[in-house]
This record gives structure tokens, sequence and C-alpha cells, in this order.
């Protein structure tokens, strides 16, 4: 039991409680009825008039820097034109549309325009076809219903009442765009990105005019040399549906993703990481206040093997090139259509340089590129990197394999000469192209000889003896016909003639076969890249070379990602094993053999002496020139031209790998592969006496 001291204790505690829950209670009924019976009324007034929104707080992309530290991409602070939903009327929102469409055209800018038809004087167009039955579905728009009908049932459909077709399109391109992409009171949907700063003041003074609509200051990519390296560095562009709906907690709508190239590939390093922040405003859109609820962490930067200084050159050398094929600057002219070239270090597989010609502009794809543009690239298939995804017959750059592979069988030697008559006399008997010019062979040549004077029917005799699965196997050994394993999207594995390929293809004729595929016809197909390896591994006396066009990635704290990281992640996404580890043993007798024969092409008689003639540096070289069996649009038959060359001679430093489409003349191309290692060692290409009447010699097989 409690004694008495005690008792008066409890008490005192208990009363004490109850006096403070009284207070309390009392403070708290005078409070609400001061908010709800004082204030009430002004209090409802102002949350009806209140919202709070969350916004994404966007970091910063990564950089994209060439080896020297040159930016070649950026993000920079700019204006967007951003679009909440709002109480407008269908009228008011119409206007608002037309008033911005007018702003943004007037100064240059571009806008969102997601509508599935065009309309040109007097005609109407749908811009993609396949892509319309979802579209006539939603609509209910008949699918036997004309370009020009469904423009004016949508045109209903937004209660265009504009006369003016062009104004009434680009109203109802802006209006179908809202519909599609969505947007709310909250979350804001993104018109136009990276507007002038004459677009974003006017949009501001006339804001009256544009419900909703607001100017936010974001980071936008910058591509800071144009077209430089388009096809390394890729592009970004708008979520599409697709993309969004894979990773929907990763993205919103209003996202810019990487589509091509390094943008593509390392999404994940540069993307970053968003922030957030809350937005108090009023329902008219008027900003009340923010502030950050989640800071964001910029992305990382990728830094490539590319020199930036030698890219420029490299462009220039093959349009210089191209153009030059074209207008007979080496005594007939030829439709070149475009072309490639690859510069690598032979040692290390460093890409120093990667041309693909024609190239593109990276920024067009920011707010969506125009269909008159894309048209324009489609024709001549401007987007298409040829270094990695065309492939093409090698023609007699192939005849290096064969050399090595000949002479480490045992089936030729090096002092052992066989005697070119001109007209082989197994399979099909095809000819040594020699003969088809003059009616007679090179007579008695060794394998140095052979492949100084490019002789078909040398080749044609050691192939026969090695057979296909030998002459296949030496060529994998070098890369050829599979995937190199470059940090690049899409590349093309190639064909390469072998024992596999002519079962699949259910090959009847076997013998022809390996005689086409030991001057590097048949089914060989193989991309530049793949000639860079095979041209770097042949300098590098057999040993084994891996493409790479990264260098580093370095995150947002300075800290460089390790390279076996960066290794696995790039075999996940593309799906590739490992890189090759195993060299190839060649004799120094065989391997001192084949590059005695390279070293003849630019020197001396050699089918790219002319070239070469004066120039102040060793350079080993390889012509080769194949009918494509395509042809152009009017009839003619398409005959690509590579060169290939490595240099110093001694003592290699870099391989440069050249094709032409069309270009004819694998001489021809070896123009550019000279003023590349010109400037490469800084020597004045001026020095050096060309003859340009010197007939080429070109080795053709059917």
């Amino acid at each position: 039991m409690l004694n008495k001291t005690e008792t008066e204790k409890t008490n005192f505690r208990y009363n004490l409680l109850n006096t403070f829950i009284y207070i309390f209670g009392i403070i708290l009924i005078v409070q609400l009825f001061n908010l709800q019976i004082m204030h009430g009324k002004e209090y409802r007034e102002t949350s009806n008039t209140k919202l709070t929104k969350e916004a994404v707080v966007e970091a910063a992309r990564g950089k994209i820097l060439d080896r020297t530290g040159t930016i070649l991409a950026e993000t920079e602070m700019g204006f967007n034109v951003e679009l909440f939903k709002t109480k407008a009327t269908e009228e008011e929102m119409n206007n608002s549309m037309m008033v911005l469409s007018e702003i943004l055209e007037r100064n240059g800018d571009k806008y969102i325009d997601n509508f599935p038809i065009s309309i040109e004087p007097f005609e109407y167009h749908f811009k993609d076809e396949e892509a319309l039955n979802d579209w006539r579905e939603e609509f209910k728009i008949s699918s036997k219903a004309s370009a020009e009908e469904a423009f004016y049932v949508m045109k209903d459909y937004y209660g265009v009442k504009v006369d003016d077709l062009a104004t009434a399109r680009k109203i109802v391109g802006l209006r179908y765009t809202i519909e599609d992409k969505g947007y709310s009171s909250t979350t804001a949907l993104e018109l136009a990105s990276s507007v002038s700063r004459n677009s974003a003041i006017e949009i501001d003074e006339r804001g009256e005019e544009l419900p909703g609509i607001s100017i936010e200051v974001k980071s936008n990519r910058v591509y800071t040399q144009g077209s430089l390296a388009s096809h390394v560095l890729g592009y970004i562009g708008r979520i599409n549906q697709d993309e969004y709906n894979a990773n929907p907690d990763k993205y919103d709508k209003n996202d810019y993703i990487g589509k091509t190239g390094i943008e593509y590939l390392f999404e994940d390093y540069l993307r970053g990481q968003n922030g957030t922040k809350q937005i108090d405003m009023t329902v008219d859109g008027t900003m009340a206040g923010e502030y950050i609820t989640k800071e964001a962490v910029g992305g990382s930067n990728v830094v490539l093997t590319i020199d930036a200084n030698l890219q420029v050159i490299t462009e220039n050398a093959l349009r210089n090139n191209i153009e030059k094929i074209k207008a007979g600057g080496f005594g007939e002219s030829y439709n070149a259509l475009g072309g490639s070239v690859v510069v690598m270090n032979v040692k290390t597989g460093e890409v120093l340089a990667m041309v693909s010609c024609p190239d593109y502009e990276p920024g067009e794809f920011l707010n969506g590129i125009s269909q008159a543009k894309l048209d324009e690239y489609n024709s001549n298939s401007a987007l298409l990197n040829r270094t990695i995804q065309g492939t093409y017959a090698p023609g007699s750059i192939f005849k290096m394999v064969t050399s090595i592979a000949g002479l480490q069988e045992g089936v030729i030697t090096t002092s052992e000469k066989i005697n070119d008559t001109g007209v082989y006399p197994k399979g099909s008997q095809p000819h040594c192209w020699i003969y088809d010019r003059f009616h007679y062979g090179h007579g008695y040549i060794n394998v140095s000889q052979a492949l100084e004077k490019s002789c078909n029917y040398y080749f044609y005799e050691t192939g026969s003896r090695l057979g296909l699965e030998k002459l296949s196997a030496y060529a994998n050994y070098f890369g050829l016909g599979r995937k190199t394993g470059i940090e690049l999207p899409y590349e093309a594995s190639g064909t390469l003639a072998s024992p596999q390929t002519a079962e699949r293809l259910n090959d009847t004729a076997p013998e022809s076969t390996l005689l086409s595929a030991s001057i590097g016809q048949s089914y060989n197909d193989f991309s530049p890249i793949q000639v860079a390896k095979y041209i770097s591994m042949i300098a590098n006396r057999g040993a084994v070379v891996n493409p790479t066009i990264i260098k580093n990635v370095v995150d947002s704290d300075g800290k460089q990602v390790p390279k076996a990281e960066l290794e696995s992640f790039v075999q996940n996404k593309l799906g590739l094993g490992a890189k090759d580890t195993d060299s190839l043993q060649i004799s120094d007798e065989n391997m001192n053999a084949v590059l005695d024969g390279m070293r003849g092409v630019t020197d001396d008689n050699g089918t790219a002496a002319a070239i070469f003639n004066g120039f102040g540096i060793a350079v080993g070289g390889k012509t080769g020139s194949t009918e494509s069996g395509t042809y152009d649009q009017y009839g003619n038959e398409i005959v690509n031209a590579w060169f290939v060359g490595f240099a110093p001679f001694d003592n290699p430093e870099i391989a440069v790998v050249g094709m032409v489409e069309n270009g004819w003349h694998g001489s021809y191309v070896a123009e550019v592969v000279r003023d590349i290692i010109s400037e490469y060692f800084g020597m004045n290409i001026q020095e050096v006496n060309e003859d340009v009447t010197a007939s080429p010699e070109v080795e053709f097989i059917r």
C-alpha cells in the first residue's frame, strides 16, 4: 500500500497532467475556430488557387572528349518551352499553338511535331505508311481515307477554324503532339528545346496569349564540332514509346536518350541521376516558390581514343578524294558514292580517326529531324556508319592472308617462283588481271613480287594448294568476317568464305569458290574496321590487336571507371564474347617476305608507286579493286576501291585503311592514305611528286 506522502505525490501529478490537457484542448479549439470560422473563406480561396508539383532536376549529361581533352559533345544551359495543362478553352488552346508556332518559326527555332501528315503546296502526304494503322484506329479514320481526307478529320477533331492550310497544319501538329505525348497540370510537356533568346523573351512577354506555356532554363546537348566524328558520337533524341516502356522507372516522356554511337552505348554512364524539386504554383501557372528535394548527380565523361585534329584531316582527305574521283582528277571520272577510313595505332589497337562519308549533323535530331533532312540523309545512306556497318569484298588486300597461310603451311616458300601464264588452268579458268589488259601474264614471280604486282594467278595456285578450310582459318585469326568488339553499336559481322559458309549457301562450285576466295572475292565481305585490325596485325608481325575507341570513362567525382568494368559492360550490352588474346607465331622469314611485297606496292613499279613517288617516308601498302555485283542508277556496275597501308615501314606506328564505294582503282584511294600519313608525321605533302598520268593497275574477278 502507498503511504500518505506517496499518495499525495501521485494525485499532484495526475492533476497537473489533466490541467495541461485542458489547456492544450482549449488552444486547439481556439485555433480551429480561427482557421475555419474567422479565416476559413480566405484559406479556402488560397488553397483553390495553389498547386504543388514535383519536377525533375535534370542531371547534366556527361561530356564526350577526344584523347587530348577537346570537347566533342557537352551540355549547355538553354531555353526550353514547356506546357502545363490549364483550363483554357479549345479556341484559346488553338490560338496559343498558332502564336507559339509563329514565334518559334520567326526566330528559326524548331518544335516537336509528330503529326503523321505533311502538307506541301497543294499536296498531302502520309509520313510513314507503316505506322498509320494504330493512328487510324485511335481516331476512327478509314483505312481508305486519303491523306487530305484524314487531315480534315483531325482539323475538325481539334476544332481548328483557321482557313489558311499552312497555319492549320501547324496548329493540328502541335495539338496532336500534345495529345500523343501527354501532359497534366502538374507534369509539363516539353514542346521545344534550345530555343533562341529572342523566342524565350517573346514567349515570356506574350504570356497572356499562351496559357500554360512557360520557359524553363535547362541543359541541352551541344555537338561542339558540328558533324565531326558524327558516326562515332551518334546522337540523342526524344525517347520513343518503346524506349519509355522498357524503362518507365528510369525515364519520363520528356527525356532524351542516346540513339546511336557512343551516345547510345554509354547511355547509362553519360546520363547521370536526376534530382527532384517541389514547385508551388497557382492554377493559372504562376510560380509561387520552389525548393530542391533531391540533388542531381552529373553523368560521367567518356574520353575517346580519337584525335580531333587527325579526325578533321582524315575527313577532309576522304571528302577531297571522293570529289576528285567524281571530277575525273585521276584521268577518268567515276560516280564515287561514299567511303570510309580508319586510322589505328598498330600496337594498342586504339582508333585515332574513324570516318564514314557522307556524314550528318547530330544536332539535327534534338528537336526532331525534319522529313526533308531525313530523306536527304537516307538518299545517300549518310546515317550508315560504313566503317563498322558496311561490308565489302576485300579483293586484293586479302592476298596477305593467302600469302601467310601458304608460307606457314608450307605449300609455297619465299623463294619459289610460280609461272603466271595469264589464264589459270583449273576451275572456271579465271584470268590474271594483266592478261585481260595485255594478253600475257606476269611470268615467273615469287610471293613478294606477287604481292607487289597483285598477281591473281599466283594466289589462285597458292589457294588451290591450301584448300578453303586452311585459308579461312588464317583469315579468321586476323579477325576477318567476325565482329571486332569495338565499343560501338550495330557492328556488322561480315562474311568469311569458309567450308561452313559454302555449305550453308549450298555451294555447287567449290573449286571456283576456293580460287575466288584466294584473291579476296567469293563470299568474303568485311568491314573497314575488320580490315584495320587485320592490317595492324600484319604491321605488328602477327601479334594480336583488338580495336578500341574508348580511352577511359571518368565519373562526376573525377574517378576513372575500372577497365574491367567497362569491358564487362560493353560485352554485356553488345552481346559479345571475350576479345582475342592468342597471337599467331609467324616465322621471320615468312613475315619479311610478305612485308617486302607490301613495301614494293608503294615503291619501284608497284600498283601504288605513282602515288608514293618521292614520298619522304617508307610505307607498306596494298591496293584492291572489286566488282560489287550491284549497279548504280545508270546501270553501271559499282566497283569498290581499297587501299591499306602502315608506316613507318621499319617501325610501324599507324595503320590506315581507306575504302571508296565505286572508287574503281585502289591506287586512287592510296592518295587518301598518303595524305593522312603525311599529316600524322608532320610532313609537307607539297613535296610529293605525284604522277597522275600513270596507268593504275586494277584486278577484277567476276
